[in-house]
């Protein structure tokens, strides 16, 4: 199995045009604004370039890991120890018999989406408790990375 690249990079972009339509004025974006105390004065002192370049990068460690998640033939090119050239003949007879089985982006998508429930929304869900947020900011920033999780999950598992 190699990793391919091309694939987390346009995962990690998706999550921006995610993050376009989701914090849009006209769908959360507004609410949003309200729970974390920000507002537009505020945030034209911000860099841009910087918070986006981040965010693209945090986005693409995410994507890696996702991929993990979502493609089954990681976990049986792990059980070799990741060299698939040390392998028993057992390895090779397992990937040609399921190399590219649940390879699509339905599948990954489904991986996508526990990830997101299950660990992404947790996580926010337990910073927003401690930083004292609403229950609004918790659902609008874990919803937002469960849809992106599930996309992303659907890309770079569909991606072959």
């Amino acid at each position: 199995m190699e990793i391919n690249f091309l694939a987390l990079l346009v995962a990690a972009l998706s999550t921006l045009v995610v993050g376009f339509i989701w914090y849009n004025p006209k769908v959360f974006g507004t609410i949003w604004m309200r729970e974390t105390g920000l507002t537009e004065e505020k945030m034209k002192g911000s860099n841009m370039v910087m918070i986006f370049g981040m965010a693209v990068l945090y986005a693409f460690f995410i994507s890696f890991i996702l991929q993990m998640l979502t493609i089954h033939q990681f976990g049986a090119l792990g059980m070799v120890g990741g060299d698939p050239t040390a392998a028993k003949p057992s390895y090779a007879a397992f990937m040609a018999d399921y190399g590219q089985t649940y390879r699509t982006f339905k599948h990954g998508m489904l991986h996508g989406f526990m990830s997101g429930l299950f660990f992404a929304l947790p996580v926010i869900g337990t910073n927003a408790l401690f930083e004292k947020k609403s229950w609004k900011y918790t659902l609008i920033s874990g919803g937002f990375w469960v849809v992106c999780c599930t996309i992303m999950g659907g890309i770079v598992c569909g991606w072959q």
